[in-house]
């Protein structure tokens, strides 16, 4: 009997090729433009240098532990010394939304036999709405964990069951310390497999449930590192519990970049698709990954919004449930071969647009980036600065600034001190020192508005300019800044503008600290 034949959309370089173009967007931002990512870069500044840099001691503090946070933050170290920080942070980056792509076409191959043609709809929710806000030891944990995953179904397929524990022991244990939700996702869906492995073996769903758990027993051993992170002197609180209207919201902004009516209209298609599939008795539609995107679905629901001090914590999880949906679905075998290849063609234009149109979104935000880091050029080495950046957190727009933490770049080129790095304990290594300039030293007192809004952390940008500390910086850095009264700024002269943006100098300072 002849080999059936291999059609494009099943071929290792259709694959490929759909792995590389992922990582287009991200290619000519020499920052990627993830809302968190330039906070995240001055604290691996920080990271390298304090040990050398005694200014910067005196503006932070760095304690290494074991905690369930540091993917990006280790690898930085090897990858640093050969590139640079900058061009270490944007491989990584670069490489993230690859190994996404690679994770969800590869379990589809592992589960189906062979590439469905349908695949490549589930590519864009790489790009989902947590890695845009720059959550990125999380997004690479989440790689890592379906990677993983392709793993374990590829080596229980192999019926190599015993050799498989062996190796996901130290697997899960670096998946976790990468960031805990990799090693949970990963768990879930493994479980999820297990469970219906055993179901198709005969057994019933509570012998079902028992052999799925006695399966997983080599993802356990990172709830003993979890136990020691939670019990040593690191805190974080867990908080949020069964915000529905919450929940619908992070579901809406699951592909949420610029064009609120093309992002919400692309999320709504993948939805369309999987129920019309659904529907549809003669779609193929695999239980493994099926229940699966179930599990994760509950996760969801049941999810607080805050999780050890780590915010947004539910949200991380929709691109991930409809990504595995998504890679679930398969034509009916018998369907008639130039419909499935329209299909396929249909699902790699989608793919196609929504990739053109973040590559768009992102040239533009790079070009933003760009005018307003001109300002760093003017800032000196150790300089003491505070930076205010105008957000409308009343309207909250749909497409973002995403400059929230562009002053912590200042840290990154110039060591200079930023005033938007976090204090999250139990979810961050770094502290900051420099109590002269509280309380305006830390996230989120460098986010200002036009107007007083919600949330009692925000401040009109004229309340900020009357309080913050002035001994105790020299540099004041306003970014997309609101309409201000320019009086506040007496004792200030501003030596760089760009539209709203100013960079302003206290008369007579030096700029540097010294030690």
């Amino acid at each position: 009997m002849p080999e059936e034949r291999t059609h494009w959309w099943e071929t290792r370089v259709y694959l490929a090729a759909l792995v590389v173009l992922s990582i287009v967007p991200l290619l000519k931002p020499d920052v990627a433009p993830l809302t968190d990512l330039p906070a995240h870069m001055g604290h691996y500044r920080v990271e390298l240098e304090i040990g050398s840099d005694a200014v910067l001691r005196q503006f932070y503090s760095f304690n290494w532990q074991l905690i369930g946070n540091l993917g990006v933050d280790l690898l930085v170290i090897p990858l640093s010394k050969l590139f640079g920080l900058e061009l270490a942070v944007k491989i990584i980056i670069c490489a993230i939304p690859a190994l996404t792509a690679a994770s969800f076409l590869l379990v589809a191959k592992e589960v189906h036999g062979r590439l469905p043609p349908t695949a490549a709809l589930a590519l864009p929710l790489a790009y989902g709405f947590p890695f845009q806000f720059g959550f990125v030891n999380f997004a690479l944990s989440m790689a890592f964990g379906f990677l993983g995953f392709w793993l374990w179904l590829k080596m229980g397929n192999m019926h190599k069951q015993r050799l498989r524990g062996i190796v996901f022991v130290p697997l899960s244990m670096l998946i976790w310390v990468t960031h805990t939700y990799g090693w949970g996702a990963l768990s879930l869906v493994a479980f999820a497999s297990e469970f219906i492995r055993h179901l198709d073996k005969g057994y019933r769903w509570h012998q079902s449930l028992l052999r799925a758990g006695i399966a997983c027993l080599p993802l356990v051993p990172p709830i003993f590192l979890m136990l020691g992170w939670r019990s040593g002197q690191v805190g974080g609180q867990t908080a949020d519990m069964f915000n529905w209207s919450a929940k619908y919201q992070y579901f809406l902004v699951t592909l949420r970049d610029r064009w609120g009516s093309f992002d919400i209209g692309s999320l709504f298609l993948l939805l369309g698709v999987i129920v019309w599939a659904l529907r549809k008795p003669r779609t193929a539609f695999s239980p493994v990954l099926g229940y699966s995107a179930l599990f994760l679905l509950l996760a969801y629901l049941l999810m607080p919004r805050i999780v050890f001090g780590s915010a947004y914590a539910d949200m991380r999880l929709t691109p991930f449930m409809l990504a595995i949906a998504l890679i679930a679905l398969r034509p009916p075998m018998d369907l008639d071969r130039r419909r499935v290849g329209l299909i396929a063609l249909a699902s790699f234009g989608f793919f196609f647009v929504r990739t053109t149109a973040t590559t768009a979104s992102f040239w533009l935000y790079d070009r933003d980036f760009d005018r307003q880091l001109a300002a760093i050029e003017h800032i000196p080495v150790h300089a003491r600065l505070v930076s205010f950046v105008g957000q409308n957190l009343c309207a909250q727009p749909w497409a973002q600034s995403r400059m929230e933490h562009l002053p912590s770049l200042a840290l990154v080129r110039k060591r200079a001190f930023a005033n938007d790095q976090w204090q999250m304990p139990g979810a961050q290594l770094l502290r900051v020192r420099y109590s002269a300039g509280a309380p305006f030293n830390a996230d989120p007192m460098q986010i200002v508005t036009p107007n007083k809004c919600q949330g009692e952390y925000w401040l009109r940008l004229d309340d900020a300019l009357r309080r913050f500390p002035r001994e105790a910086y020299d540099y004041v850095w306003l970014i997309n800044a609101p309409n201000y009264d320019r009086a506040l700024m007496k004792g200030y002269e501003p030596i760089w503008q760009d539209g709203s943006s100013v960079l302003y100098r206290k008369a007579g300072a030096v700029g540097a600290v010294h030690s």
